[in-house]
This record gives structure tokens, sequence and C-alpha cells, in this order.
């Protein structure tokens, strides 16, 4: 008898990719350019220039035996060296290259991370609105997602609800900032409020709990006073998972890291596991061209000022309409509270405008839509109108 649970995660596929699919098949009937597909986070900003000439570098100076073949399982030492002493200059931690799990992505570093902490029962505790496929990971780790509705109006955390959930059985919190879908960052106040928090329920009842951090936005903030803290610095059972996926706009290759705070009392243990879940998964030795192109280009972004453009044009746009939006600070989604209590059924009629938008309850909040707007600006102003028409149909 086959897995079940696989096959049935296989046959039906998650509403965002869903709606992607249905986004080509559309096009293909009636036109590329009348169609505005805001479901999916695919980086319409190019990767920098630098990226090829860093690729034509590696390709023509590199021995292709070593080029193409296997690196260290955890990843190729000298990138991760370098990759520790950048993250220890930048935020005043003290890595060392052992302290780095390279992995194909935000995905990757999330499941081994999982599966690393993860024992039968255990909870992890998220904030809704959260990334769908953490309640896959998390399950697949045997473990079992909680997911805590935010502040109401502020998608900011709700810290009695956390500490209400807080329970023996309690191993991870698991946070995103800035936030998919909404767009939140969660500043330096709160971060050492949750830090405070687990801190003393740790220390009260006994039970060591992680918190995780997953960061594939960080780079993407709009205002420049505001700080994505590094939770190292404010809590020591900690790790983060990073991916280039969209500060390079690199999503089709794959390539990121989990770091592991090494002032954890059990960091060896905690590392070990991370190396042992890597392999068991089999993500060992993440693509080595890629691994050496983050080596020189680490510190590199891509011209983000498109998505700070899109953001202001489209909140603009959408609240002069009637629509309510928490304004984002980062990423790059519009969380957009729907008209009518069912979003599923919005973002249902949102399509005879030929707009792809996707229901909010696959993140765990109910009547809202993501929208994403890391698009060509060109393709955002042609969707303005049918916004605005949306909109009239209900008369907002």
């Amino acid at each position: 008898m086959l897995n079940e649970k696989n096959v049935g995660l296989g046959k039906v596929r998650s509403s965002i990719r869903e709606l992607f699919e249905y986004g080509k098949k559309r096009k293909a009937e009636i036109g590329e350019d009348k169609v505005f597909d805001f479901s999916i986070g695919n980086p319409s900003v190019p990767a920098p220039s630098r990226v090829a000439d860093a690729i034509r570098e590696i390709v023509d100076t590199t021995d292709p035996v070593l080029l193409h073949g296997y690196t260290s399982a955890q990843g190729d030492y000298s990138v991760r060296k370098t990759l520790a002493d950048y993250i220890n200059n930048r935020f005043a931690t003290t890595l060392t290259a052992d302290c780095l799990y390279l992995t194909c992505g935000a995905a990757a570093s999330l499941t081994i991370t999982l599966n690393a902490l993860l024992n039968e029962g255990d909870e992890v505790i998220t904030f809704a609105p959260y990334f769908p496929e953490y309640k896959v990971f998390t399950e697949h780790a045997r473990g079992k997602l909680i997911a805590l509705d935010c502040e109401d109006g502020t998608f900011q955390i709700d810290f009695k609800k956390l500490e209400s959930a807080l329970s023996p059985k309690t191993k991870a919190v698991l946070i995103n900032s800035p936030n998919n879908p909404s767009g939140v960052v969660y500043g330096k106040r709160t971060i050492e409020k949750l830090a405070d928090m687990l801190s003393a329920y740790s220390e009260k009842t006994g039970t060591p709990i992680y918190l995780i951090s997953d960061e594939p936005y960080r780079e993407l903030v709009y205002d420049d006073a505001l700080e994505v803290p590094y939770i190292m610095n404010y809590y020591k059972r900690s790790l983060v998972c990073y991916s280039y996926s969209k500060s390079l706009s690199l999503p089709g290759e794959r390539i990121g890291y989990i770091a592991v705070n090494n002032n954890m009392e059990e960091f060896a243990d905690v590392y070990a596991g991370v190396c042992g879940a890597g392999r068991a998964l089999g993500f060992v030795c993440a693509p080595n061209l890629f691994q050496q192109l983050i080596k020189k280009l680490y510190n590199v972004t891509s011209d983000i000022s498109v998505y700070k453009r899109n953001r202001d044009r489209f909140y603009s746009a959408l609240t002069e309409y009637g629509y309510k939006v928490v304004k984002p600070d980062g990423a790059f989604y519009m969380f957009v509270k729907s008209p009518e209590e069912d979003a599923r059924a919005f973002a249902e009629r949102a399509k005879k405008y030929e707009l792809l938008i996707v229901a909010g309850d696959d993140f765990g909040c109910n009547g809202y839509v993501r929208i994403s707007y890391c698009v060509a600006p060109e393709m955002l102003e042609r969707a303005l109108p049918a916004f605005k028409a949306l909109a009239e149909s209900y008369k907002i």
C-alpha cells in the first residue's frame, strides 16, 4: 500500500500553484496581455547583471571536474566561511563555517530544520497568516502546526494568544518577517518581547523552545529606517533559514542556507541534527555552481526599488477604490480584506475580470486575499481598471 498522505499531496497542488497553472492556460486562450496574474511570488525583477558575469567567470576559471563535482555534504567550507564572516560583520554574531548548512532554497532549509528538531507529536507555533507549506513541512517531520491568529488589523503577534498556546509540547516557534502574505515586519520590540517570553517559559518549565526565522524576504524592506532584527542577537536557541530566491531573483536555482546559533548550550547536537536530517532527506551538497556564486555575491541584491514603486502605486490605487489593506513594509505581497465574507468566492469573482488572486484561507486567515505585486509595472497599471471594476461590482 502506498503512503496515502503523500499520494494526496501529489494529487492536489497548493492553491497558489493551481492558480498559476490556470493563468498559463488562460493566457494561451485569450492572450498574455489580457490576463493579470498576481498569484505567485515569482520575482519580476531580473537577477543583477553581476550574476551572469559571475557565472561566466566561475565556469571559465574553475576546473569543470571540481565545479560540477560533489562538495562536502553541508556545503563547500570556503563558501560557508565567507557567509559566516559576512553574517558576523553585519549582525555582530560569532558564527563559524560549521554553523552553516547550505541548502536547495528555503523550503529545504525549513524541512531540514524541522526534521532535525521535532519528535513525534511535538508542536510548532506560527502566526497566521503564514506560508501554507509550513503545515506540510511540520507534519512531514511528525509534528503538529499550531497557527495563532495575529492582532486584528495589524497582523502583529498577539502575545496573549501565544502565552496561552505555549505548552510542554511546544518545540519551536516559527516566524516569517517580512511576512508572506501580509508584508508585515516584526520590529525590535516585538522580537525582544518574543524572546523574553520564550526564555521565561523555558526557564520556568525546563522545556527548551527553539525559534526558527524564515527569511527569504529579509532584504525586501522599503523603509530605510525600518530594522529587521536578527534573532540570534535576542535569543540563543535560534536558527535562521535563508534563501537567495528573492534577494537575487534566483527562485529557480534553489540556493540558501541554515544558520545555527552557536551560543545555545546544545549547539553541537542541534547542528549534528541538521546535518543528519539533511542526510536522511537526501538534501546533501547543494548545487556547487550556485554555492560558488553566492560566495561572490553574498551582499548583492536585485533592484528592489521596482517593488517599492509597485507597492506605493498599488496601495494608493486599492485604497482609493475602497479596499481595506494593511500597508506592507516588506516582501512583495498585498493582503487585502475581502469585500465579502467568503474570500474564495471573491477570488473566483475576480477571475471574471481576469484577475488571479489567492484566497487567504490557505494562509490560515479567512476573509482576505493575497495579491503578489512582484509584477511588471506596466502589467500592474493595465490591471488597475479591473480592480476598480471588481470593487464597483460590490459597491465598496
